[in-house]
């Protein structure tokens, strides 16, 4: 627990005290009129925020005052402290305003007079360094730790390490003190803050700048002039910070201003920067494809190049041609001498020079210098180097929640690319690299692309009309760890690859499977791994017969029991003739596979399968496919097939019983659920034992899977999972919940399901109150059926390794 965290629990002054202590590992301490008092550092404490510093400094100031009337010793460093903030200064800072006696101090120390008030806070203003522990507590830890060893209050440094932190904190304390700045100039106006001494820029040619107006700190970016509103926290963010960086860290810093523009905006415009161990590895990899002299051989161009970190490594850069939708991204190069002898321009790749024809017609901003313009025109050969945006207009974050999110997506598929170039590319307009790609295409038809991206245009079943379009032949390439990117979200491969294109073949080249070198998020070879063009195949999705919805109303459930509350774009609502459970079973690929359960009556979200006495042999092995194998993020693209081997009895038996043992089996019953201002009951049918054989004493509505499944011929690893199963139902049958278990998992019916078994079951464990049942047994014999189907996974070709 942090010492804030532990502030906030302090009843007592001496609970802060303690706190306090501990948090600065003070050893050789006292308490007394002076709070704390080491050698060292005299400490003020107060059990609330609400006094200030200035008074807590008034306080402690008064037993100073009387240790110097005495001749006493007094310690280097003084330190107010509360449960919201802290602060801290030198005593040689005021003990010659203090060896002055001018100050009117009161009876005593907490009874200090306003005049010594106003006295000690005129004077101590620009000495004492504060801290808001809520943001800044290790900050302030580490600074008395510091001044305590070395003597001295030592400001943080700023470096790639705390860069984020100190920016956040940077827009709290000053940014937002700033009129009228678009969330998006903060990363400017802080680099122009940090990279300045108080009086000189490091940096000439910063896109912002810091002046100051009548003395006081102010700052001017395109023209404008921003002033502070309240000038405390600017004084207070550089007590505790010092600036400018260390030398050998401030380009690098500028360039990582990716790092810090809001995530919406870094996903359009593409504001990722590569690492440079990755990058190392891209130039390997081209050299190694395209011969040791590629630098020399091709005509660069980077048509998002950022702040140029991906041609930084290229040793001819006069060859160079990089371009970037932010004129801010061109002023940190020159400012940074990035790439001084490439030629470095602002361009709109996906609007600028488009025409509502589509076509391409330089002319209409006469951006494009001459030079790259001649080299297109007379067919040079020229390498497109690129790390393109990964938005897209409709991925699942931003299609569940709706608002802001959705919102910042829907410029990718406004663009003139997406608009006039790509009427036969189908939904590939939605994501904004495969626009990058389709004015390439259109722009320089025989160029060679060196990609870093998703890996989506080359197995996704979504764009397998761009892959009819494009006509690429795959030259090798690498995938890396999106961790190694930093600022993206989720973990999957980002594939680098290279691609001799030809859009005027007759005959056009087909992606059909592609290998590629696995790095780990170092860039250390870790493999390889092999990408399959989903066409090619058929889709598991497309395998399992879909019942047809009816006009019966059903609840909607976004839990088990737990009824739907959304009112955008509910579903669940209908059920389907001789319907027994609902199989949530969202999109075909390994990244969805999680988006996988069983419910008693409609779910709320859709994209589903409603399941038969007809289908239900098909369900149990798709659900089980689906959570068999775990989401990693090298495979988390990979699509679900339609099995290319005959399937054994014993096989679908194994899946069914597999699937009803299962945490996302949330199929239930219960009565009296309340939902569109009606009460309704759900049935569960997939109870595999009889009310005999579990000890119930009601009657259970559907014996529907004992009738199933007597038929069936098990597996001896099924066996023992329903024999482990029928035991842990006996123990559930043996006692009654309390109110509270009954109402909360819905007790109301005999007929319960798995989650209602294990839930009650875990919950009396939990209580104490009965002899703990032990799930031990049927984990192990789970366990034994998972690790015999895993395989049956791929060699039966589910999925393809």
């Amino acid at each position: 627990m942090s010492l804030y965290q532990e502030l906030k629990t302090a009843k007592s002054e001496e609970d802060v005290k303690d706190f306090y202590i501990k948090a600065l590992g003070l050893k050789s301490y006292t308490k007394g009129l002076i709070d704390i008092q080491t050698k060292e550092i005299w400490f003020e404490a107060k059990d609330t925020g609400k006094h200030s510093s200035y008074a807590m400094f008034t306080q402690l100031l008064h037993y100073v005052q009387q240790s110097l009337n005495k001749g006493e010793t007094v310690p280097p460093f003084l330190a107010v402290i509360d449960t919201e903030k802290a602060a801290i200064m030198k005593s040689s800072d005021v003990i010659p305003f203090l060896e002055k006696k001018t100050v009117k101090w009161g009876k005593s120390a907490s009874q200090y007079t306003q005049e010594a008030l106003e006295a000690i806070s005129a004077y101590i203003g620009t000495y004492f360094v504060s801290f808001k522990l809520a943001t800044h507590e290790e900050e302030f830890i580490s600074t008395v730790k510091v001044a305590i060893k070395s003597g001295d209050i030592i400001r943080t440094s700023i470096t790639p390490d705390n860069l984020k932190q100190v920016f956040d904190k940077w827009v709290t304390m000053i940014g937002k003190e700033l009129v009228g700045v678009r969330n998006e100039d903060y990363a400017l106006l802080f680099f122009a803050d940090i990279m300045n001494d108080g009086i000189v820029s490091t940096h000439k040619d910063l896109p912002a700048r810091l002046i100051f107006v009548d003395n006081k700190p102010a700052f001017m970016l395109a023209g404008q002039i921003y002033e502070l509103g309240n000038k405390e926290g600017y004084r207070q963010f550089w007590a505790i910070y010092d600036r400018p960086p260390k030398a050998e860290y401030r380009n690098y810093l500028l360039e990582r201003r990716d790092s810090l523009i809001p995530i919406d905006e870094r996903s359009f415009k593409g504001a990722f920067y590569t690492p440079l161990h990755v990058v190392d590895k891209a130039y390997d990899k081209l050299s190694e494809t395209l011969g040791k002299n590629w630098q020399k051989d091709y005509i660069i161009w980077d048509m998002c190049c950022g702040v140029g970190n991906l041609e930084v490594k290229h040793s001819n850069h006069r060859n160079i041609f990089m371009s970037t939708l932010d004129q801010a991204d061109i002023d940190v190069m020159k400012a940074t001498k990035t790439c001084v002898a490439a030629t470095r321009f602002q361009y709109d790749y996906l609007n600028d020079d488009i025409t509502d024809d589509g076509k391409i017609d330089y002319s209409l901003t006469n951006k494009l210098p001459q030079a790259l313009r001649d080299a297109i025109a007379s067919g040079k050969k020229i390498l497109v180097l690129i790390n393109p945006p990964y938005a897209e207009a409709t991925s699942s974050d931003n299609v569940v929640s709706g608002g802001k999110a959705a919102a910042s997506k829907i410029g990718v598929a406004k663009t003139k690319t997406a608009a006039y170039l790509m009427n036969n590319y189908g939904k590939a307009s939605n994501e904004l690299f495969t626009q990058f790609v389709a004015r390439i295409a259109k722009e320089i038809p025989m160029a060679t692309l060196a990609m870093f991206s998703t890996l989506k245009y080359v197995n996704a079943p979504t764009l397998g009309v761009f892959r009819q379009v494009w006509s690429a032949q795959y030259l090798g390439g690498f995938v890396v760890h999106s961790k190694a990117f930093d600022g993206l979200k989720g973990e999957f491969p980002i594939g680098f690859l290279l691609w001799k294109t030809d859009q005027n073949r007759d005959k056009k080249w087909v992606i059909n499977e592609i290998s590629t070198e696995v790095l780990d998020k170092n860039a250390t070879p870790i493999g390889d791994k092999t990408y399959f063009n989903s066409q090619n195949y058929l889709l598991l999705t497309d395998w399992i017969s879909r019942p047809r919805a009816n006009k019966f109303k059903v609840i909607p459930l976004k839990n088990a029991i737990t009824p739907a509350t959304a009112t955008k774009d509910l579903r669940g609502t209908n059920w389907s003739e001789g319907a027994i459970a609902y199989m949530w079973c969202n999109s075909n690929d390994l990244q969805q596979a999680a988006r996988t359960a069983l419910f008693s009556s409609g779910f709320n979200g859709g994209h589903g399968i409603f399941i038969t006495l007809d289908n239900l042999w098909q369900a149990a092995i798709v659900f089980s496919v689906r959570r068999l194998i775990k989401p990693t993020w090298l495979n988390d693209r990979d699509q679900f097939l339609q099995p290319s081997e005959a399937l054994s009895g014993e096989f679908k038996a194994d899946c069914l019983i597999w699937m009803l043992f299962n945490s996302y089996n949330l199929t239930a019953s219960a009565n009296d659920l309340e939902w569109n201002n009606q009460k309704w009951s759900i049935v569960n049918h997939f109870i595999p034992f009889t009310e005999q054989e579990v000890g119930s004493s009601e009657r259970f509505e559907s014996d529907f899977m004992v009738q199933y499944l007597r038929d069936k011929k098990l597996s001896n690893e099924a066996k023992k999972v329903l024999e482990e199963g029928r035991k842990l139902w006996q123990a559930y049958f043996v006692h009654t919940d309390n109110h509270t278990v009954r109402n909360e998992l819905k007790l109301n019916r005999a007929d319960v399901g798995w989650y209602q078994i294990r839930n009650a079951l875990k919950a009396r464990n939990t209580s104490g109150d009965y002899v703990p049942v032990s799930f031990v047994n049927l984990e192990a014999a789970y366990k034994q059926l998972g690790d015999k189907l895993r395989p049956m996974v791929y060699e039966l070709g589910f999925l393809k390794a």
